[in-house]
């Protein structure tokens, strides 16, 4: 299982807001059944490696599909083979450790 952050910015919008875009990428995360969180810097995906890579492509067209020209993407993958993680267990794991060291 892999966790998959994704940052999408439209560049040369007419408006410096973002949110319309990060919506409509939301939607079709929903719409595609896709297990998501939203964070301030990105969008974390969790799932295997080929299903992530198939959900960007989508992802990717959609500012442009909304009007922008230009778009600059942000893929970092965190796919780890040993055991199967899910979005929030490393926040879980070091909480743990914070709260133990009280």
């Amino acid at each position: 299982m892999a966790i998959l952050q994704l940052t999408i910015i439209p560049i040369g919008t007419p408006s410096p807001n973002l949110g319309d875009y990060i919506h409509s990428i939301q939607q079709r995360l929903t719409a595609m059944g896709a297990s998501f969180a939203l964070n301030d810097m990105g969008t974390l995906i969790e799932g295997e490696a080929a299903e992530l890579f198939k959900i960007v492509a989508s992802l990717y067209e959609t500012p442009f599909i909304e009007g922008a020209v230009r778009v600059v993407t942000q893929i970092t993958i965190d796919d780890r083979r040993d055991k199967k993680v899910r979005i929030g267990d490393k926040i879980q794991s070091v909480s743990k450790r914070s709260s133990s060291q009280k």
